[in-house]
């Protein structure tokens, strides 16, 4: 199994070496600067190593990798806009370095090129491939447009909560594993156990970002820390510390704050320690990390590229970006 960080260094190179079109520059800047804003590649990363780990050429999977890398990045690009943010990865958003049109056009130009690359060099798998991407690009709208109805919405479940960052975020990771499965010639069997692993990475994942929005470093973490609470963002910490707080206290607040934007943080952040929600967020990211874990140790991998794979699993516990 190749090292984590050779996968990602494969990936910049070869998101470095795509050759632009030099007009309309206003198009495809924008394309060049997000992918040059670095990020954990983790879902190219995770391409890659499943071809590999399957018994492919992790080379043989390589655009498969760049279209899941494109097509994250083509959802930032609209969520920033979306969300109104000002910073992605320590760097302005695109829609705040050009503007909302831009970042639209651009964001729109980006899907098309993942698509593109999603077919390259697919040979016998082109079906399987496309399918699952389409399928996964549906699935995240439908989880982006819960993430918007939920900002309309006073009552969300957790588990509601739960399968909206499902569809918006953890299904493209699990479609990344999968995807890498499916150009190492993998079957049926260890291709679902592959995306079952991505997909409960994803969970976690999403449910430590929760987390680091409102205890994070912004020097680390690459954005504004508590920016969910300010937005009043459905999140799993305030969905869980809403059903939680039995004195209404928190509903009360969040409906009407009459208080700066750093007394609103400093409230909610008592609320949560008061019903423990920092614990019962760290313990369910654990819980879906297990259960990623559980579903990789079903591949019938080696066990150098199951280590791979449950290592970076158990990264995820405690990560601070």
């Amino acid at each position: 199994m190749l090292e984590l960080d050779t996968l990602s260094e494969i990936i910049n190179e070869s998101l470095r070496d795509i050759d632009y079109p030099a007009y309309p520059a206003g198009l495809y800047q924008p394309i060049a600067y997000i992918l040059d804003c670095g990020g954990k590649r983790l879902r190219p990363v995770l391409t890659l190593a499943a071809c590999q780990a399957v018994g492919g050429e992790s080379g043989n999977a390589i655009n498969q990798a760049m279209a899941m890398e494109m097509f994250h990045n083509f959802t930032l690009l609209h969520d920033d806009v979306m969300d109104k943010a000002d910073l992605r990865r320590g760097r302005p958003t695109v829609h705040r370095k050009w503007d909302e049109a831009t970042a639209i056009l651009s964001g729109d130009a980006l899907l098309t090129l993942a698509t593109q690359r999603v077919t390259m060099n697919a040979g016998e798998h082109l079906h399987d491939v496309m399918e699952l991407f389409n399928k996964t690009a549906m699935e995240v709208y439908e989880g982006q447009q819960y993430d918007m109805d939920f900002e309309q919405e006073d009552d969300v479940s957790i588990e509601q909560y739960v399968e909206m960052i499902r569809l918006k975020t953890s299904v493209l990771l699990g479609a990344a594993c999968e995807m890498g499965a499916i150009m190492g010639g993998a079957d049926k069997k260890v291709r679902d156990a592959m995306y079952t692993f991505g997909e409960k990475l994803g969970l976690a994942f999403q449910l430590q970002d929760d987390y680091l929005d409102t205890y994070g470093d912004a020097l680390i973490f690459g954005k504004e820390i508590g920016g969910d609470i300010i937005n009043n963002k459905r999140t799993w910490l305030l969905v869980t510390a809403l059903h939680k707080d039995t004195t209404g206290k928190l509903r009360r607040f969040i409906d009407h704050c009459p208080v700066s934007n750093a007394e609103k943080i400093a409230t909610v952040m008592e609320i949560y320690a008061d019903n423990d929600i920092p614990g019962l967020c760290t313990e369910a990211i654990k819980n879906y990390v297990n259960e990623a874990i559980d579903a990789v140790k079903t591949a019938g991998l080696s066990p150098s590229d199951e280590k791979f794979f449950i290592d970076l699993a158990l990264s995820t516990i405690g990560r601070t970006h």
